[in-house]
This record gives C-alpha cells, sequence and structure tokens, in this order.
C-alpha cells in the first residue's frame, strides 16, 4: 500500500495539479538525461535504497512513447498476413529508462526506479544509483551488500 506521501503524489497528478504541470513545462525543457539534487518522491525513494550520503546519485528519465507499431505496407493484402497485427513491446517504459540511465553511468549500479510523471509524449522516471567503489558507499554494509548482490 502507498505511503501517505505516494498518495498525496499519486493525486496531484490525477488531479492534474498546477504545481506539477508547472514542473513538467521546465522538465521538458532539459535533456532527456537530468541528474537532480534530491528525489521527487523521497518516501518512495528511500524504500528502494535511496540515502542522502555521497556516492548516489538520481537520475530522472525522460523516456517518449510510441514507436511500437509497425508500418502497414501498402498494397491488398490480408492483415494476417502483414505482420501487424501482434506487435508488441518488450520492453515497458520503467525498463527502457532503466537501460538508458545505466548505459549513460556505466560505472554506477541500478538500486531502484520509480514512476513520476506521464503526458501525452513522454513518460518521466526517477532511477537511483550507487557508485560501488566510493568510499561511502564500501564502508556502508547494507548498501555494499545489495549493490553486490545486482552484479
Amino acid at each position: 500500500m502507498p505511503s501517505i506521501q505516494d498518495q498525496s503524489w499519486i493525486k496531484l497528478w490525477k488531479e492534474n495539479s498546477p504545481e506539477i504541470r508547472d514542473r513538467v513545462v521546465g522538465w521538458r525543457k532539459q535533456a532527456a538525461v537530468t541528474r537532480i539534487d534530491k528525489p521527487s518522491r523521497l518516501q518512495r525513494a528511500r524504500r528502494l535504497g535511496y540515502k542522502a550520503k555521497q556516492g548516489i546519485i538520481v537520475v530522472r528519465m525522460r523516456v517518449g512513447t510510441g514507436g511500437m507499431r509497425k508500418q502497414r505496407p501498402t498494397g491488398g493484402r490480408r492483415p494476417k498476413h502483414l505482420g501487424v497485427t501482434r506487435i508488441k513491446a518488450d520492453d515497458d517504459m520503467k525498463t527502457v529508462a532503466n537501460r538508458r540511465a545505466i548505459q549513460r553511468y556505466p560505472n554506477m549500479k541500478f538500486l531502484g526506479s520509480y514512476f513520476v510523471y506521464k503526458d501525452g509524449k513522454h513518460y518521466w522516471f526517477e532511477v537511483i544509483l550507487a557508485d560501488p567503489s566510493h568510499p561511502r558507499i564500501i564502508q556502508d554494509k547494507e548498501l555494499n551488500k545489495r549493490i553486490s548482490h545486482t552484479a
């Protein structure tokens, strides 16, 4: 069950509140991969392993929607034989965002990610990454164990 903070975020998102809309206007102008100082949904980030310490970063990923349809060839053929009816996306948007974040920061290890916002054109996720060679992460037994298991 989502926490009270998560419930309030979801409620704001569903109501399309002006606070979130104003934020997203700025997000659209930023790059697809943007490193941010602190997570938007702090409780959710903490459940996934985020701690406000050196060696842990949060990245906001923007993933475009669409591009999952195979173009239909022109000509009088039966739909069954066109190879169009069963085209589906193999990966969901969250997996795509995680993969792109890991590609962008190859020295970091993936801790977790969560949904932030979506509109007609984009999805936004926040991805939490940790540097396994950073002294603060090495000292933290809990984080060190989590990172070594995800390798």
